[in-house]
């Protein structure tokens, strides 16, 4: 250690120290009095005094900071060369405070946990007497600590807002997108129950749209249609179907008729359809609306080479075939294979609309004749002139009751129907009973339901028209009747044999307008007025007669 900075040094020089500042702010320099250790030690101990504030830095530990020691006393300790004229000079501008005891020697004692050294409040100029000295802010220098405000402090907490304010922007996005799904999703769902609902293909809840359907159908009906004859030229035989259009439920059917079909001659005999379209179709229009209760607008004659010429113009048709037809090199017709949604060109849909395998009943060949119209409907333009057009471009030469412009049109609203599928376009084959009657299915579920077979708006004036069904078991029985159902002036409606005998004739009627009819058909057979009921129809005439065994021709 230096001798001339040791404080208990009598000989030691005596510097020029900062001691204080003068009551306009001006430091004061003179000489500090050494302390004896034991005082100093006692005073550090207490007070936390830091001997490093006033130079001592190189020879003394560092203690706890302390308060501004510019306002204590600083006492003349006797026998260290501070004289009283200085201690004097300076009590006049340092804040006095009275040096503190040399603490007591403590006992030993258990070690007690430490605790903060308490720095005393510095006294106050007022409490000696005298004014406070005007200190400014220049007159003191501070220490510049980190803190919270710091700039990468600032800098983190930017970030972590930031980033926190992105996942909560993020969340928000997430949950307001789940919410428009979840709108979404639920438009859809009303939306689909609401279109099945008008529908009316809800299960036991009827719509407003099938309602409508129903009223419409329960009324009358405005129906258009056409018969098609279908010749094959190559192999010979015709087929024969009805290509319906209601206007007023706006769906379309096809109804193919069996040749077995009987249609009354001009003689007032019957023949078979098939014989009666191949020796020339005269009158077969007429005679199938007087078996069928129905309203023939038009005939088209569709021979083989014509219906291969329309499915090339519609650019083919592709149907479910249920059987593969082998080629015919005789005939000049390729092969068609079997299974669902085969394309078939004009060739090929000839060839299989006109197959009948070896032993197959009529209605196999009939059924495969309807997908192919129905193919072909489905292809037909939707615009009734272009429709026309592609009539036109077939090269045939119409029947006088049908120009291309009413066939153009009719096909091109049938096939509008044909594109909606199944719901609004279907196909039938009419069944028929060996002898060429309709059947009673057939007669309520096709001919009533799909045609709108009905005699209830006869014109007045008009021989009304009887059919006349044999429950006798004995053919001379119905010949007799016939016979004076025509010698009568009606017109006579085949209603064939029925499916068991009866005891008692029976006639009915439909429409109350018919009973007065009914009741001369009664007496022109020679039968009671009590014979004659209200009831449904076997046969789709204005007036029934049911023979029974009862019945004795006059």
């Amino acid at each position: 250690m230096n001798d001339r900075q040791e404080p208990y040094d009598p000989y030691a020089a005596q510097e020029q120290q900062l001691i204080g500042y003068d009551a306009y702010g001006r430091p004061v320099y003179g000489q500090v009095p050494a302390q004896p250790a034991q005082y100093e030690q006692a005073y550090e101990q207490q007070y936390g005094y830091d001997r490093q504030g006033y130079g001592q830095q190189a020879y003394y530990p560092q203690q706890p900071a302390t308060p501004d020691y510019g306002q204590q006393e600083y006492t003349q300790a006797p026998g260290y060369g501070y004289d009283e004229q200085h201690a004097q000079q300076t009590q006049q501008w340092i804040p006095q405070q009275a040096a503190p005891e040399p603490p007591a020697p403590a006992p030993a004692a258990q070690p007690q946990p430490q605790r903060p050294a308490q720095v005393p409040e510095p006294r106050r100029a007022e409490d000696d007497g005298q004014a406070a000295p005007d200190y400014r802010t220049e007159q003191f220098a501070f220490i510049d600590q980190p803190d919270e405000d710091s700039e990468d402090v600032i800098d983190w907490l930017k970030f972590t807002e930031s980033r926190t304010e992105r996942r909560e922007e993020a969340r928000r996005r997430g949950r307001n997108r789940v919410v428009a799904l979840i709108v979404v999703l639920a438009l859809f769902v009303v939306g689909g129950v609401g279109y099945l609902w008008y529908a009316g293909k809800l299960p036991f809840l009827d719509g407003p749209g099938q309602k409508k359907d129903s009223a419409a159908a329960a009324g009358p009906q405005k129906r258009d249609m056409i018969v098609v004859h279908l010749h094959n030229t190559k192999k010979g035989g015709t087929s024969t179907a009805l290509l319906v259009d209601n206007v007023t439920t706006k769906k379309g059917a096809t109804v193919l008729l069996p040749n077995t079909l009987g249609v009354p001659k001009d003689d007032g005999t019957a023949a078979a359809l098939g014989k009666a379209v191949e020796d020339g179709g005269v009158g077969v229009r007429d005679s199938l609306d007087s078996v069928l209760g129905t309203h023939i607008g038009g005939t088209w004659r569709l021979d083989t080479p014509f219906l291969e010429n329309l499915v090339e113009l519609v650019g083919g048709i592709e149907t479910d075939t249920d059987t593969a037809v082998p080629a015919d090199d005789a005939a000049k017709t390729p092969a068609v294979a079997q299974g669902a949604k085969q394309h078939l060109s004009g060739a090929m849909a000839v060839a299989y609309a006109t197959y009948r395998g070896q032993g197959e009943p009529e209605a196999k060949q009939l059924d495969r004749l309807g997908k192919v119209l129905y193919g072909v409907l489905r292809k037909v333009p939707g615009d009734p002139k272009s429709a026309t057009v592609t009539v036109e471009s077939m090269g045939q030469i119409l029947d006088p009751s049908l120009n291309a412009q009413a066939l153009g049109a009719l096909l091109a609203r049938l096939g509008e129907h044909a594109k909606e599928g199944t719901d609004a376009y279907r196909t039938d084959v009419l069944a028929v009973k060996p002898d060429g009657t309709l059947t009673d299915d057939a007669n309520k579920n096709v001919v009533k339901e799909v045609l709108g077979g009905s005699f209830t708006a006869a014109q007045a004036g008009t021989a009304p028209r009887v059919g006349l069904k044999d429950a006798t078991g004995d053919d001379k029985t119905q010949v007799a009747a016939k016979a004076a159902l025509l010698n009568g002036g009606y017109t006579f409606v085949d209603g064939g044999k029925a499916d068991k005998t009866q005891p008692a004739t029976q006639i009915t009627y439909q429409d109350d307008a018919q009973r007065a009819k009914a009741v001369e058909v009664a007496k022109t057979l020679g039968l009671p007025e009590s014979v004659v009921k209200k009831g449904e129809n076997a046969v789709n005439a204005d007036v029934v007669v049911t023979l029974g065994k009862d019945y004795k021709p006059s």
